[in-house]
């Protein structure tokens, strides 16, 4: 059982990083996520800045150990990221990239909404 919570806190896990990353076309869509998305955002950047570990990869290792299995080291895009997109390991340097790349991402597509619901105003 604590292999399979595991299991389902990786696709949580998964999913908040593709909201985190992508969250702003939803925004496009329907306004009122930005009150979700923003702050996703803001901690997904933060968490890359910092150099801190995510809760749900402490959650998950917890589980994981609970189950019998074992817990792994590094953060979420180290485990399960990195190792696909850089084999050699993840950098504070590399960190800063992604986390750079977040909110230049998201501040475009939010300068997107804004000039969309700028422009309908005026109309």
């Amino acid at each position: 059982m604590y292999s399979l919570l595991a299991d389902a806190v990786i696709i949580v896990h998964f999913l908040f990083i593709a909201f985190v990353v992508a969250g702003g076309l939803l925004v496009m869509w329907r306004p009122g996520l930005a009150w979700l998305h923003v702050p996703a955002v803001v901690w997904g950047a933060l968490i890359e800045f910092a150099g801190w570990i995510c809760p749900l990869t402490e959650l998950e290792d917890y589980l994981r150990l609970r189950g019998g299995g074992e817990a792994y080291s590094g953060d979420f895009i180290v485990h399960y990221i990195a190792v696909v997109i850089y084999p050699a390991g993840l950098t504070a340097s590399v960190q800063y990239i992604l986390g750079g790349l977040v909110l230049i991402i998201n501040l475009t597509v939010y300068a997107l909404v804004f000039s969309r619901r700028r422009s309908r105003h005026r109309s």
